[in-house]
């Protein structure tokens, strides 16, 4: 009588709606013993082979939870222990999503177990929705989030790994272009400037005053870039520092440019200044020779 006061009989407008919804519904009394089920239910009970009627009036869900064993053991002991509070009025609801995965495929409910708000005994509700469409778009979520996290994080490198190489092309580029000024004044310009001072022919004159420009004209646009201290050496103390890197001594500097070794040790001062050696155990012809 008791059972049917709860759905049949009496009330047989919340049996049609009981039995219209898709979740899986069983109704407890105060020991956990299912008392009542709808048709979602008892069709899952008979898809799955469940044990005992399909309808599962008379078992005691709770002391089936506790009696669970293997893999799903931990998680039918949380549902055990939240139904337990909702019976013992602790709580007025308890919440829990988990997997059931079966050999046609993965499979994920939510279970909800609220205590009923009426006089008579304690009932429970205890309900299990299907979300394993809402669990699988999560899963493909997390997963195109993953991709596009590996994605940003691969472009973050190559992007760090350009800039870097854009650096190295750039201190190249500069280093490059350091060396061709080092070279054009200092093995052309000497020779142009006693071309221009030697006593030629007019024509042949003007031939090396149009190179004289057409090189000036080239290293320009360099020389407005470039602002290191070596690329801006007077005429002599280019001459000096590539008798430097070929070799010679003070001496025979001296003789070839017909100065003073005095002069020649003030040039080669002005060079170390110019060039940044501040430390004497550096050597001028290698530091000039690595610039070759």
């Amino acid at each position: 009588m008791e059972r049917q006061s709860i759905v049949h009989g009496t009330d047989p407008f919340a049996k049609t709606v009981l039995n219209s919804l898709s979740a899986h519904i069983a109704i407890l009394d105060q020991h956990g013993v299912i008392l009542e089920t709808n048709r979602a239910w008892r069709n899952y009970a008979a898809g799955n082979q469940m044990k005992g009627g399909h309808d599962s009036i008379g078992v005691n869900y709770l002391a089936l939870c506790e009696a669970t064993t293997g893999n799903e053991e931990s998680q039918a002991r949380q549902v055990a222990a939240g139904l337990r509070s909702v019976i013992q009025g602790d709580i007025n609801e308890f919440l829990f999503d988990y997997p059931c995965h079966s050999p046609d495929g993965k499979h994920w409910y939510y279970m909800r177990a609220i205590r009923m708000a009426y006089d008579g005994p304690v009932r429970v509700v205890v309900s299990h929705e299907d979300i394993t469409a809402l669990k699988l778009a999560e899963e493909s979520l997390k997963k195109r989030e993953q991709e596009l996290e590996d994605q940003t994080q691969n472009l973050e490198e190559a992007n760090i790994a350009l800039k870097v190489l854009l650096k190295q092309r750039e201190t190249d580029k500069l280093e490059l272009e350091q060396k061709f000024l080092i070279n054009i004044k200092q093995l052309v310009f000497p020779y142009l400037d006693k071309l221009k001072n030697a006593r030629i022919k007019p024509r042949e004159r003007t031939f090396v005053e149009i190179i004289d420009t057409h090189l000036n004209d080239i290293i320009s646009p360099l020389l407005q870039r470039l602002s290191a201290a070596n690329i801006f050496l007077t005429p002599q103390e280019m001459q000096v520092a590539a008798l430097v890197k070929d070799g010679k001594t003070s001496k025979e500097m001296a003789d070839i440019l017909t100065v003073s070794e005095t002069t020649i040790h003030f040039h080669r001062k002005n060079l170390r200044t110019k060039f940044g050696l501040t430390n004497q155990q550096t050597n001028l012809r290698a530091y000039l020779l690595s610039l070759s």
